[in-house]
């Protein structure tokens, strides 16, 4: 029998040569759950939650439209990451904003083949309402590519695209 583990969580492989194998699925798996950690830090607008996804290398563009699909049509909203100011932007957006609904569907999860870096591309259709007026045109829809580097302490985001439509 032989052992693996990303985050802490021990899996048992059979055979050596199910040992890649193995390693590469429990990744997997270890990268849906950071994936599921945000989408429910989103659900429940739990601020500690949501930063304990990012790493503090963390940067993340925003396409000015659903449709930029050209980087240089990009543009950085929050700089890298630095938790006490993110924590205010999203304390805010929660404070201002009641969320409609938050669809996330994983389309594709990757691993790299060192087992240290990882993508997931997401669909999200995420829809805001504003408590002051009900107004509904805060929606995030598309694909997103969620760029993750394993520490220590698990998977971290080091980047993502903002949502974009293909």
């Amino acid at each position: 029998m032989w052992w693996r583990s990303s985050t802490g969580a021990w899996n048992a492989c059979e055979t050596r040569s199910e040992l890649a194998d193995c390693s590469r699925m429990s990744a997997e798996d270890d990268v849906r759950a950071a994936v599921d950690r945000e989408t429910s830090a989103w659900d429940t607008q739990d601020v500690d939650l949501l930063l304990s996804v990012f790493h503090p290398d963390m940067v993340w563009p925003w396409p000015r439209t659903y449709t930029s699909v050209d980087p240089a049509d990009w543009r950085l909203v929050l700089g890298r990451f630095d938790a006490d100011r993110w924590r205010t932007v999203y304390e805010e957006l929660f404070a201002n904003y009641e969320l409609v609904h938050n669809r996330r569907n994983v389309e594709k999860i990757e691993v790299s083949a060192e087992g240290d870096g990882a993508i997931a591309v997401v669909d999200i259709d995420t829809l805001w309402r504003e408590r002051a007026t009900g107004d509904e045109s805060n929606h995030w829809l598309g694909r997103t590519c969620k760029v993750y580097a394993l520490m220590p302490d698990g998977w971290k985001m080091t980047m993502q695209t903002g949502a974009l439509q293909y």
